[in-house]
């Protein structure tokens, strides 16, 4: 695991209006999925598993992610307050650079590999509050399968595509290359 590369994504336990703020540092984790480079599968972690994933983190070379130096990176910050020192790449970062607006997920997946997310962010919520967390982690498995996809698809092709207001595909370049930077020191837990 020394030097892997995480794709990851979270999911919560509140929306931020349920917790009455748009922090989301004020959230609550209630899963984690992540694909791991080095063992080349997916993993997910449930909220008494946490601990597993903050000691990946702390060997990890980067994590990638889809908005998540907007939301998943800051969430998780809460928990590991080491997250800032970990390199983060996040794509939505660089579709926003190329197009001059975001794109949701979704949006690229159905458009550039011909998938669709199994469900949204609310019936995450939703499926916490319900008890369903072998479905929510399943969720966020498919969530991150798509992302490291699309991760892939991007980084080799140089482009994403998606589908405009008016239905019409459109392809455009994505520069989702990155140098490693050195990586700052981590106090390391005792999770």
């Amino acid at each position: 695991m020394d030097g892997d590369i995480l794709v990851y994504d979270i999911e919560t336990k509140e929306t931020f209006q349920q917790v009455g703020s748009r922090d989301p540092k004020k959230l609550h984790i209630s899963v984690i999925g992540a694909y791991s480079y080095n063992e080349k599968r997916l993993i997910g972690f449930k909220e008494e598993e946490l601990g597993d994933f903050w000691r990946r983190l702390e060997r990890c070379k980067m994590v990638i992610g889809f908005n998540n130096h907007g939301f998943d990176d800051l969430v998780c910050a809460a928990y590991f307050p080491e997250m800032e020192k970990v390199a983060s790449f996040d794509m939505l970062a660089a579709v926003e650079k190329s197009l001059g607006h975001r794109v949701k997920l979704d949006t690229l997946a159905k458009a550039t590999l011909g998938t669709q997310k199994s469900g949204d962010g609310l019936q995450a919520v939703q499926m916490y509050a319900d008890g369903k967390i072998d479905e929510l982690l399943q969720y966020c498995l498919d969530d991150v399968a798509i992302t490291q996809k699309l991760y892939e698809y991007g980084r080799h092709r140089r482009s994403l595509s998606f589908a405009d207001f008016s239905g019409e595909t459109k392809e455009f370049p994505v520069d989702f290359s990155w140098e490693p930077e050195e990586q700052k020191a981590l106090n390391l837990s005792l999770f």
